[in-house]
């Protein structure tokens, strides 16, 4: 599995919000898979992001739906408020949007993940059924403790033998 590190500068991260709606929108442009944003359960991200995906262009949105918590990991319940249905989930037959928020990762998920834990995302792997992500991307803050995460979260994945690259943005 490839793993991308994004370094972020000061302006990324005080625009952080923005950049993981352009990061979401160029993965949705050069791949046909799935993208999950994983956001920790009780962090304010979750529907902030939610909104910002609505609102990102003025002429477009990235269609996106939210993960409820109630059946974590068996994909059964999402919030379908505001969805574009183009792809069907196999083990419901339930209509999902090709970006998925959420503190977990759904049973059967194999697309990219942009994580926004603190977790490595083999843990969320190890928690849910035959999830095979072929993608993730990570996301680290200039701040110490966003990077002291990050090199946790590599070594981590250097460990499995993932792929690893990294970008300074």
């Amino acid at each position: 599995m490839k793993v991308s590190f994004y370094v972020l500068s000061e302006s990324k991260a005080q625009d952080f919000l923005g950049f993981i709606c352009q990061l979401t929108q160029t993965a949705l442009n050069k791949s046909s898979q799935s993208l999950l944003i994983l956001i920790d359960q009780q962090d304010a991200l979750l529907s902030t992001l939610d909104e910002a995906l609505w609102a990102h262009d003025a002429t477009s949105f990235i269609p996106h739906q939210r993960l409820l918590d109630s059946n974590i990991g068996d994909g059964a319940n999402t919030d379908t408020s505001h969805r574009e249905n183009t792809a069907i989930n196999p083990i419901n037959s339930q209509s999902l949007a090709p970006v998925l928020l959420g503190s977990y990762m759904p049973a059967d998920f194999k697309g990219i993940v942009l994580n926004t834990t603190i977790h490595p995302v083999n843990d969320f792997i190890a928690a849910t059924n035959n999830a095979q992500p072929t993608r993730v991307l990570e996301l680290i803050k200039p701040d110490a403790n966003s990077v002291q995460e990050g090199r946790h979260k590599y070594k981590s994945y250097k460990q499995l033998g993932y792929e690893l690259t990294h970008f300074k943005v």
